[in-house]
């Protein structure tokens, strides 16, 4: 590791490890139960000859960020995982204390195996909960108990995590507003130093979405209520808000996650894995088994799924809808220095609705959303900003 000097720019370093003790029943990430078990040496051997395939590209970077996410990191055996996390460091000269984060599902980790990744550099750890509602936690599919998740935390802070995040669901079957404010209650009684939370969605081709009409599921008006509460109640207890469904302590915010929303550079490695890299966008095809026969050879066309220079307008709208994502919004000067634009003429007309429904406000020099227009901010994005037939933002 060292330190950022002139010719360095920053970047972020995102890994997916796409096993599963057992697939989620809401999950549409890719991911699976491997059968064999020497399929996580191949695909650690696969992840590190990619990764020494961009020394060159990535010799005047130096990144600040590694985020290792599944699928459940944690189920890979941790002498693998140790392979992982030393061919990052060998691969990419990290910024001095950077932020390094690995996924970890409660009933796949334990005291010895956290402590070697806390020693191994891994400085911070998001531990699925969901719900505190066993109920709840079984109409997910989750394979956790609550004794496992408290035994796993327990566990990361004895190992020497300092940076935990606690991921919760709001809109389960089963759910209420009180089960949803017991919830909240046990996650704070731990202190995180982050909470995320994120309405539940039922993805097409799903179990959870094949048998939602046999289960009981909170109507919108009460999921809005629940986030709402959530947002009050986590103030009150120390958690800003600083993104639609993240909370943290004061100088506790994801700095990976922060990349998404400024727009800033970052390398995915994986099967479906994404990354914006020099102005192009690009993704990895959801297979695992593609993605092991294809490293190492010449191109990365048989393994590329998405691959697209992104044009200034494409830009434009992408900034707006990422941003908007923030607490802060969109700094109107800073958009017009990077787009020369007006902001207010580009989409003050679209935005007026919304402002006077108390959605947004676009006062000052800057547009963000309320609480509201947080709640509703896919359908309003997809309003202001326009796309064309082929599926690009017509600005």
């Amino acid at each position: 590791m060292f330190s950022l000097s002139r010719q360095n720019k920053r970047l972020g370093i995102y890994v997916h490890v796409p096993f599963c003790a057992k697939k989620c029943a809401y999950c549409d990430f890719y991911s699976y139960a491997p059968r064999d078990e020497r399929v996580f040496s191949a695909y650690v051997d696969a992840l590190l000859t990619h990764m020494k395939s961009y020394r060159t590209v990535g010799a005047d970077y130096a990144p600040d960020t590694v985020y290792i996410g599944g699928g459940t990191p944690t189920v890979m055996p941790s002498d693998e995982m140790m392979r992982l996390i030393h061919g990052i460091k060998s691969s990419f000269r990290l910024m001095k204390n950077a932020e390094f984060t690995m996924e970890c599902n409660p009933a796949t980790a334990d005291f010895d195996t956290l402590r070697r990744y806390r020693r191994a550099g891994v400085n911070r750890l998001s531990i699925g909960l969901q719900s505190a509602n066993t109920a709840e936690l079984s109409a997910l599919g989750r394979v956790h108990s609550l004794r496992q998740f408290d035994s796993t935390y327990r566990a990361a802070r004895r190992a020497g995590f300092d940076n935990i995040n606690i991921d919760l669901m709001y809109g389960i079957p089963f759910q209420t507003p009180d089960s949803w404010v017991n919830t909240l209650r046990f996650a704070i009684a731990r202190s995180p130093e982050h909470i995320s939370l994120y309405g539940l969605k039922l993805e097409d081709g799903t179990p959870l979405a094949a048998n939602a009409s046999s289960l009981p599921f909170p109507d919108e008006d009460m999921e809005f209520a629940m986030y709402k509460y959530a947002i009050a109640f986590l103030a009150e207890h120390g958690y800003r808000q600083y993104e639609i469904s993240n909370f943290a302590k004061p100088g506790r915010e994801c700095l990976h996650n922060l990349k998404y929303w400024n727009c800033e550079e970052y390398l995915g490695f994986g099967p479906s894995a994404h990354s914006y890299f020099a102005d192009v966008r690009f993704s990895f095809k959801p297979s695992v088994s593609n993605y092991i026969r294809c490293v190492g050879g010449r191109t990365d066309d048989e393994m590329t799924d998405e691959y697209e220079t992104i044009p200034m307008r494409e830009r434009l709208g992408e900034y707006v809808m990422l941003r908007m994502r923030l607490n802060e919004g969109v700094d109107k000067r800073e958009f017009f220095r990077l787009f020369g634009k007006d902001f207010d003429r580009t989409f003050g007309a679209k935005l007026e609705g919304y402002e006077k429904g108390g959605f947004v406000d676009n006062s000052g020099g800057s547009c963000r959303f309320t609480t509201a227009g947080m709640f509703v901010s896919n359908y309003i994005l997809s309003d202001i900003l326009e796309f064309d037939a082929a599926g690009n933002f017509a600005i």
